[in-house]
């Protein structure tokens, strides 16, 4: 039994949690779409008549702000969604109410990993990012 023990504790568990985190992730997907669904599909009148609105633009962010709170409601980390969102012009105060804490602290536990992948090279933001970091200091 003590063999047990130690090869239980003992055991590199990276590729089974990498596998879990795979798992969930397509799950977080899933749980969006149960919220959010889809609109219609291609080639109908219902999406022609949309293509004209903003509605299927609002979808899409409706649908990428489920899958930012089912992320972080499961413990996972949503920097993914968080570029994308940033990326799209979203901005930290949207952003902040999805993840029920204040724009500050988004800012804060997000902003320098955003930044970080957005801007690799230190050359600014693309323009699409909404302009709307917290004064530094």
């Amino acid at each position: 039994m003590d063999g047990m023990i130690e090869r239980a504790l003992a055991a590199d568990v990276t590729r089974s949690a990498a596998a879990v985190t795979v798992a969930a992730m397509g799950e977080v997907d899933r749980q969006a779409d149960l919220i959010v669904p889809p609109g219609p599909l291609p080639g109908t009148p219902e999406r022609e008549a949309e293509s004209t609105t903003s509605i299927p633009a609002t979808r899409q962010l409706a649908w990428q702000l489920t899958v930012l709170r089912i992320q972080l409601a499961a413990g996972l980390d949503g920097l993914e969604s968080l570029i994308v969102l940033r990326g799209q012009g979203v901005t930290w105060a949207l952003i902040a109410e999805a993840a029920g804490i204040t724009r500050q602290a988004a800012h804060e536990r997000w902003g320098s990993r955003v930044r970080a992948v957005l801007d690799r090279y230190g050359e600014g933001m693309p323009e699409t990012v909404a302009d709307d970091d917290p004064p530094a200091g």
